[in-house]
């Protein structure tokens, strides 16, 4: 199977060898191994890769003081630990390693960010730099297919998504990814948080599945699962913990009748999303095709604007009257809204909103025009 270089790899080397670890989250699945042995592969360090799964790594990093730790480790200059929320108490260990030997540099991938995240949270307050590995963007394929490639494909990969194994393996594709939906959510949600009520997250994947592109209330998704309110709000974070979903907040400023309480939710990949729900139909099948594009243009966006480092705060806007924008950035001062369409060029733009935040911008973005929006063509 063919690498193709992350965005986010550049981003990560400028990190390395600034008396800082550096963890790198993100699914089962989606590349963490591949990127960082990359890393390793080019460096001028001397490097060791220690996979955490295996139990004696785990052992041998353990509750082990700092001289324990430096034997073990020799005279590597760069030390790759791979899911290293395998590892009890790793906090503890990477802050050990950091604050006595800063000419090591530690690399540390974590699946999913429940423990690696509580774990190393505090004690690495101020010593580490954070970075998030997504699914495949198409702006990683445009440097291995065509731009002709790519706008052929593009309904191809709105259907069944942009995990490397995927996109890259085309054969059983179906199979593949339902099996990778399957082992993703048993292995990193409902066996690794102990979920007591299982068959409550699953109906709730596919209740918010089925409600991409609608604003969420929680009190609506607990009536419909038969849980409490409390209880879908801690498996929604699960979830989100998981990289299964994201939250988009509603912007709220100057308007009274602007929405404040409910909130969208996307999943990272629309491919894992319709194996989810067993959907892989073709777009003209489909009764979602709107809240389909919508969830993966979003998507690409954020691995756009994530992988090239720039910083923009996201939202939705809607009025209680039902005006509204899909997408709101905020950068600069500088507020820019999108609309998403699949195939209509036509967007009224709401006047409310332009009266009330001048200087801002609105655009629609289709299938014929997404390309500069997800970084294909010049970037915005």
């Amino acid at each position: 199977m063919r690498i193709v270089k992350r965005k986010v790899q550049d981003l990560i080397e400028k990190a390395l060898f600034k008396g800082k670890i550096v963890i790198v989250y993100g699914a089962r699945q989606v590349g963490k191994t591949t990127l960082v042995k990359e890393i390793q592969k080019f460096s001028s360090k001397d490097s060791v890769y220690l996979n955490c799964d295996e139990p004696d790594i785990r052992e041998a990093l353990t509750n082990k003081t700092s001289t324990e730790l430096k034997v073990f480790l020799g005279g590597k200059k760069l030390v790759i630990l791979d899911e290293a929320q395998r590892v009890k108490n790793i906090g503890l260990t990477l802050k050990l390693l950091v604050d006595n030997f800063p000419e090591i540099q530690i690399l540390a991938t974590g699946s999913s960010s429940f423990d690696l995240f509580n774990e190393a949270q505090e004690p690495l307050t101020g010593r580490k730099y954070e970075f998030q590995v997504y699914p495949l963007s198409l702006e990683e394929l445009s440097h291995v297919y065509s731009e002709l490639e790519i706008s052929r494909l593009l309904e191809h990969r709105i259907i069944y998504g942009m995990y490397p194994e995927v996109v890259l393996n085309e054969d059983d594709i179906e199979n593949k990814l339902k099996s990778l939906a399957r082992s993703y959510l048993y292995k990193d949600v409902l066996q690794y948080q102990n979920i007591k009520n299982p068959e409550a997250i699953e109906k709730l994947i596919r209740a918010l599945a089925l409600q991409v592109g609608n604003e969420v209330s929680y009190n609506e998704l607990a009536g419909l699962i038969g849980i409490d309110k409390n209880t879908v709000a801690n498996y929604i974070q699960i979830l989100e913990k998981a990289f299964v979903i994201f939250r988009l907040e509603p912007f709220s400023r100057n308007l009274r009748s602007e929405l404040k309480k409910l909130r969208k939710i996307y999943f990272y990949d629309t491919g894992m999303r319709n194996a989810l729900i067993n959907n892989l139909n073709s777009l003209d099948l489909r009764q979602d095709t709107g809240a389909l594009w919508e969830n993966f243009i979003i998507s690409e966006r954020m691995k756009y604007v994530n992988n090239n480092g720039l910083e923009k705060n996201t939202y939705f806007w809607r009025t209680v009257r039902g005006q509204e924008i899909d997408y709101l950035e905020e950068a600069g001062g500088k507020l820019s809204g999108f609309e998403f369409k699949w195939t209509s060029d036509k967007f009224k733009k709401p006047k409310i909103f332009l009266d009330a935040y001048p200087g801002s911008s609105l655009e629609l973005v289709n299938r014929n025009n997404y390309k500069k929006f997800v970084g294909l063509e010049n970037s915005m």
